[in-house]
Parts: structure tokens; C-alpha cells; sequence
């Protein structure tokens, strides 16, 4: 055995080592964020409650909405650009702060064309309680515990307590005649967290505990039952799951699982032994180069390849038909050149976006706002064919001309 050999076993053995100590002495922490994100597995997140809402609301389809309200259903309107008519269901866990003026309009709107919003947060945007003249107080609860009940008296094996619950939200004011009280909290039958709203044609349900339809307290004794009791309220049609907060912060950077390694360097065995076999490749490559006359590179003359690319990528794009990447590609560019050009912030395109931009850039308001409304539509859609890519050109070329 060469000397070569043996350093690397003393060095293997010496990396193992130290992963075993680590392992050992090393404790795990479980992340409680309350991220009621549809594809977190972590104690606060909602991913056992969106796998089963295809078996709870039977032969329905499950949407995922990863655009404002505002963007979405505008678009998939009688009025907008999208590929369907949106009725159904629409479903928010938590996060409903991100709601504007305009969201809050569109989700009535929804609502009043006979159609139903589920919402479950801790509070509600100060435009939607005042709309529906509502106020919500918090008070503590006793040993961090909570008691959620149904009013329902048929319902009320399905009652259940849920813990880690410093304090629980109530409706300190509302529509006693025309609104319906479906739950409540604590025990105490005048401390409301559960309402049904008629409006116009539809109906709004309003929840105040978005923490029983997380992992942890689906999965935790039969709390799953007071779940099972809430979401039977509503009517067995279409489910459109807003994601648009929990995409949001995925594509900024800030998602759970950032590539398909991650999971595996959050486990301490797996990732001392991808670090060991990173090392021990990298020695063997150093050792290994010292014993190896290196390859003396011919260097060719530099080519002007750049027709050739060209033509290799448009044939490429013509055969395929990726009419999706282009058109991602050119409104990705156009609004890159926005941001350059007139110091805008292209991450909301809403009616106070066209707005500026036809101000700073001088072009036409209608013209401004076609071109925007077309991008968020094309937003909407997964599928796309070679009339929406030449719409879209016409489109940037009239902003332009």
C-alpha cells in the first residue's frame, strides 16, 4: 500500500470521525414559522390540508393560484383575457395581509356572481372589515390552549382544542341579523371566529384560527374532524388555493426547499457524506495531478461564430415551437427595460403601474394599459400557441413606436 493510499484512508477516517461527534452531539431544531405554505411539510405549513382538498371536495379540480386576486380573476372574467370563466371556491390559509383595494374588489365581485371565499387568518385587511362592517379583537389564552366549537350542535363531535395558542381572535362586531355564526372559541358561545356572509349572489366565509389547518394539528389526535367540519360548509365546486404570497417568496429566494440538494444537507448523515466525497474527489485530483504529465491544449484560431448561433437558435425555437420561453423571455426583457429606463417597479403591474409608466414614457394610456393587461393575462395561462407570442410582439412594438 503506497503512501498515497494510506493518507487518504487517514484522512476519510479522520473526516468520519469528527460527522459521528457532530452527528451525535448535534441537536435538531424544528422550524414553527407559520409559513401556511401548500408545499412545506414543516409543522406550520398547510401541505397535508392541500393534498387532501381533491378527496374533500370529490370530483372537483384543484387550482393553485400563484397571482393576486386582482391579476386572476380579472382576467378569467367576462371581461378579461383568460382561457375559462372563474367559479367555484376560492381558498386562503394565513397571509391575507397582501390584499389591496383591488384584490378585496375583485374577491367580492366573486363573490356576488355566486360564487364563495373561504378565508382563514388571524385578522382580516381593514377595507374588507369595514366593507362588511366587522372588527376583530384578540384576547389570551389560558396555557397557550384553545378550544374551537361548532354551533352547530350536530357538529359538535368534531369540536377539538388545539395547543401553542398564546392568544385566539374574535369578532367583536358584526350583522347579528343577516350574517350566520357557524364556530366560536373558548368555550364561550359569544366569542365568534367563524361567520358566514351572504353577499349578492355568493357567500364569504370568514375563519379566525388559520393554525388548525396546519401539518401539526391536522395530523395531531382527531383534529382533523373540526377541518373536515369547516371546509363542509362549502359547496362541493372548483378550488382556487391561493399560493400567491407562499410563490412570492419562493422566487425571491426565501422558499423552504431552494434546489433538489437541500433536503439532503439538512440531514447530518447525508451531508457529511457528500462533504467526504467532495474531499476525498478533490485530494484524489491533487495526488493524481502530480503524478501525470498535464496535456499540452492545441489552441485553435478564434472563429466569428456569431451567424451561426443565430441561425442554431432560431432553428432551434422554430422546430420546438417553445412558444412559452419566448414569450416569458420577451416580457422578462420589456419589463427589464422599463426598470432601466423610467426607475419603475415592475412587481405589481396594476392600474397604478400603467398609470406612471404612461406618464414617465409619454405613450398613450389605452395603449399602455392594453399592453400591461395582456402580459398579466398571459400570466394566467399554461399553455400557449403562436397567436399569443405575435400579440404580444404587436403589442411591445406599439409601446414602442
Amino acid at each position: 500500500m503506497n503512501k498515497t493510499v494510506i493518507t487518504l484512508l487517514i484522512i476519510a477516517a479522520t473526516i468520519i470521525t469528527v460527522a459521528i461527534t457532530l452527528d451525535y452531539n448535534s441537536n435538531r431544531k424544528i422550524d414553527w414559522e407559520e409559513s401556511f405554505n401548500e408545499k412545506s411539510n414543516k409543522p406550520y405549513g398547510v401541505s397535508v390540508l392541500y393534498k387532501e382538498l381533491p378527496n374533500l371536495f370529490d370530483g372537483q379540480k384543484l387550482k393553485t393560484i400563484y397571482y393576486s386576486p386582482y391579476n386572476y380573476f380579472y382576467a378569467n372574467s367576462d371581461e378579461g383575457y383568460g382561457d375559462h370563466i372563474a367559479a367555484g371556491n376560492y381558498v386562503l390559509i394565513g397571509n391575507s395581509s397582501y390584499l389591496e383595494i383591488g384584490d378585496i374588489e375583485e374577491l367580492l365581485i366573486f363573490a356576488g356572481n355566486g360564487n364563495t371565499v373561504f378565508m382563514s387568518d388571524y385578522t382580516f385587511p381593514q377595507p374588507l372589515l369595514d366593507t362588511l362592517n366587522l372588527a376583530v379583537k384578540v384576547l389570551k389564552n389560558k396555557d397557550s390552549v384553545a378550544m374551537l366549537g361548532f354551533n352547530n350542535r350536530n357538529f359538535s363531535s368534531k369540536n377539538t382544542t388545539i395547543d401553542k395558542s398564546e392568544s385566539t381572535a374574535y369578532f367583536s362586531k358584526f350583522e347579528a341579523e343577516s350574517y350566520k355564526t357557524l364556530g366560536y372559541v373558548n368555550e364561550d358561545l359569544n366569542l365568534i371566529n367563524f361567520l358566514k356572509i351572504p353577499f349578492e349572489d355568493g357567500h364569504i366565509y370568514l375563519h379566525l384560527e388559520p393554525k388548525v389547518f396546519t401539518n401539526y394539528n391536522i395530523l395531531k389526535d382527531d383534529r382533523y374532524l373540526y377541518v373536515e367540519g369547516v371546509l363542509s360548509y362549502l359547496p362541493n365546486a372548483t378550488i382556487y388555493f391561493d399560493s400567491y404570497t407562499k410563490y412570492f417568496d419562493s422566487y425571491y429566494g426565501d422558499a423552504e426547499e431552494r434546489s433538489n440538494l437541500s433536503w439532503f444537507l439538512q440531514q447530518t448523515s447525508f451531508k457529511w457524506a457528500w462533504y467526504l466525497a467532495l474531499i476525498l474527489t478533490v485530494l484524489f485530483m491533487i495526488f493524481n495531478a502530480k503524478r501525470r504529465q498535464r496535456i499540452i491544449p492545441i489552441i485553435k484560431p478564434l472563429e466569428n461564430t456569431t451567424v451561426g448561433f443565430v441561425k442554431t437558435i432560431s432553428n432551434l425555437y422554430y422546430e420546438t415551437q417553445d412558444h412559452k420561453n419566448l414569450i416569458d423571455k420577451k416580457i422578462t426583457y420589456f419589463l427589464e427595460k422599463i426598470r432601466a429606463d423610467y426607475n419603475l417597479d415592475t412587481t405589481n403591474l396594476n392600474e397604478e403601474f400603467i398609470i406612471k409608466l404612461s406618464q414617465k414614457s409619454g405613450k398613450n394610456k389605452e395603449t399602455v394599459k392594453k399592453t400591461i393587461n395582456f402580459i398579466n393575462w398571459l400570466r394566467t395561462k399554461n399553455e400557449f400557441f403562436e397567436d399569443n407570442l405575435l400579440k404580444l410582439n404587436k403589442h411591445i412594438e406599439e409601446f414602442y413606436s
